[in-house]
C-alpha cells in the first residue's frame, strides 16, 4: 500500500516531500512488528494531495477531509491512511480539540505527544529524521518523554497522560520523571475528555502484556481517580484463608496470572472480580474475615464502572455474569456428584471456560504457592460429562405447550415451574432429555390432570 502511494508520486511535485511518522516508523526502528495507522505529513496541503491519488486512481474511494485541522483520510487496498498538513496548535484551556496554523516539519513534530513518535521516514529516499534531536535516544533509553514542556503537553490534551502509560506497557518503557510529575500534577484535567476516549485507551492498558503494571501506574498517578475511583478502595483490604496480599494487589497477581492470549472480557472480569470485598468485609467472634456477597455487590459495582465507561451492554453483561458466578466454581469440591457439576455447567453455559479461567487466575492470585488442583480436576470431570450430555444446551424434554395440553392449562407460572421441575430431574440424571413420555408421567404424577 505504502509502495502505492510512492509510486503514484514519484516524478511529481510531491517526490521528497512526504514523510511516515509516528508509531509506524518508531516500530520500523524497534524492529517490532507495527500495529500502528500509516500516518503521512508533508509540508503543504494534504488535501489537495488526497483528491491527487484520488484521481490517479489510489485510493478506494473520495477522501474524507477535516479541512479545519488539514487532514484527509483515504482508503488504499482497504487500509485507512491519514494524510496531515505540517501544522502547529494551540489549545483553549476547556478543550482537546486546537486551533490549528499550517507550519514546518520541525512544528509538526513538537506537536506531537512523546519523542519515540515524532521520527519522520522519507516516502521516497527513506532517510530518516530526527528533529527533536531525541526520538532515537530515548528509544534506545527505553524512555517516554514529551517533545515540549510535558505539563503544557498534559494539559493541554490530557488523554495524552493515558497514552503515556499505554505505550509504557506496551513498550516495555519507563517514564522520564519530569513527564511523570507532570502527569501526576494534571490528572485531574483527564475530567474534560469524553469517557469513550478514556475506555479506548484503558482497553489498551488492559490488553498489554504488562496489565497489573499499567493499573498501578494509573493508580500511582492519580488517573484512575478519575473515571474509576471503585477500585482505589481495594488497596489495605487484608484477607486471610490462603492470602498473602490484600485485595488490590491479589487483583493485579491475579491478572499477571492470565495466560497472554486472554480476552478483554475475561481480563476485566478478572479485574472487578473481587471490586465487592471492601464494603462487604466483616469480622466473625473468632477474627476470621468474611466477604459474604462480594460476588453479587462486585457484579453491581462492575455494571455502573462498565456503563459509566461507555462499554457495550453485552460486554458488561457478560463480565457482570462472571464477576457473579466466580464463587461457584471457586467453591467446588471433589466430593461433589455429577449432578451438582451438571448444574453449574448448565447455568454457566457458555462462560463456563471464562469462568474456569478466572478461578485459576483468583487462587493463583492468592499467594505463590497457591495450588489449582481442584480446578483441574474439575475440569476434567465437565470434560466427561460432555461426552455423555450435551450439558450446556440441555432443556425440558417437554416444551411449554405440550406441558399445557397435557394438563390442560393456560399459559402461567405453573407451566415455568414445570419446566424447571423436568429440567432439574435432566440435570440429576433421573431423566433422559429426549425422553418425552417419562416426562409427561412424572408431570401428571407430580402435578396432577387440572
Amino acid at each position: 500500500m505504502i509502495d502505492k502511494i510512492r509510486d503514484a508520486t514519484r516524478n511529481t511535485e510531491y517526490e521528497g516531500r512526504l514523510y511516515l511518522v509516528g508509531g509506524i516508523v518508531r516500530d520500523e526502528i524497534m524492529g517490532r512488528p507495527t500495529t500502528e495507522d500509516v500516518d503521512i505529513v508533508l509540508e503543504g496541503d494534504a488535501l489537495e494531495l488526497a483528491q491527487f491519488l484520488f484521481e490517479k486512481g489510489i485510493a478506494d474511494h473520495r477522501p474524507v477531509t477535516y479541512p479545519r485541522f488539514g487532514t484527509a483520510m483515504i482508503s488504499v487496498e482497504g487500509q485507512s491512511v491519514e494524510l496531515v498538513s505540517a501544522r502547529r496548535e494551540s489549545y483553549a484551556p476547556t478543550s482537546r480539540k486546537p486551533d490549528v496554523e499550517l507550519a514546518g516539519l520541525y512544528d509538526d513534530v513538537l506537536r506531537r505527544d512523546f519523542t519515540i513518535n515524532t521520527l519522520l521516514e522519507n516516502l521516497h529516499t527513506g532517510k530518516i529524521l530526527d528533529l527533536t534531536g531525541k526520538a532515537l535516544e530515548d528509544i534506545r533509553a527505553k524512555v517516554i518523554r514529551t517533545p515540549t514542556r510535558p505539563d503544557k503537553t498534559f494539559h493541554e490534551d490530557p488523554l495524552r497522560m493515558l497514552r503515556a502509560i499505554r505505550f509504557a506497557v506496551r513498550l516495555g518503557f519507563d517514564i522520564e520523571a519530569e513527564t511523570w510529575q507532570a502527569i501526576v500534577w494534571n490528572a485531574s484535567r483527564l475530567k474534560i475528555i469524553s469517557m469513550e476516549r478514556i475506555r479506548d485507551e484503558f482497553v489498551k492498558i488492559l490488553l498489554s502484556d504488562c496489565p497489573a503494571r499499567g493499573l498501578r501506574m494509573l493508580k500511582e498517578s492519580g488517573l484512575l481517580r478519575e473515571f474509576a475511583p471503585e477500585f482505589l478502595e481495594m488497596q489495605g483490604v487484608t484477607q486471610d484463608g490462603g492470602h498473602i496480599y490484600d485485595v488490590w494487589e491479589h487483583t493485579l497477581h491475579a491478572l499477571e496470572s492470565l495466560p497472554k492470549e486472554a480476552g478483554l472480557t475475561l481480563r476485566l472480569a478478572v479485574l472487578f472480580h473481587d471490586i465487592g470485598k471492601p464494603r462487604t468485609k466483616t469480622t466473625d467472634s473468632e477474627g476470621r474475615i468474611h466477604f459474604y456477597g462480594h460476588e453479587e455487590l462486585g457484579a453491581q459495582i462492575a455494571e455502573r464502572v462498565l456503563n459509566r465507561l461507555r462499554f457495550p451492554n453485552s460486554e458488561t453483561a457478560r463480565v457482570a455474569r462472571l464477576v457473579a458466578m466466580h464463587m461457584r466454581i471457586g467453591e467446588y469440591r471433589s466430593e461433589w456428584k455429577d449432578a451438582a457439576v451438571r448444574r453449574l455447567m448448565r447455568d454457566a453455559g457458555p462462560d463456563t471456560p471464562d469462568l474456569l479461567a478466572l478461578a485459576r487466575a483468583d487462587r493463583r492470585g492468592s499467594g505463590p504457592h497457591a495450588s489449582t488442583e481442584g480446578l483441574d480436576e474439575l475440569e476434567k470431570r465437565m470434560e466427561h460429562i460432555l461426552t455423555t450430555m450435551p450439558v450446556h444446551s440441555l432443556e425440558s424434554p417437554l416444551n411449554g405447550r405440550e406441558i399445557m395440553e397435557l394438563l390442560q392449562i393456560q399459559p402461567g407460572p405453573l407451566v415455568k415451574e414445570i419446566k424447571r421441575f423436568l429440567l432439574e430431574e435432566v440435570i440429576e440424571g433421573r431423566l433422559l432429555p429426549e425422553d418425552k413420555e417419562s416426562a409427561r408421567k412424572l408431570v401428571i404424577q407430580r402435578f396432577g390432570l387440572r
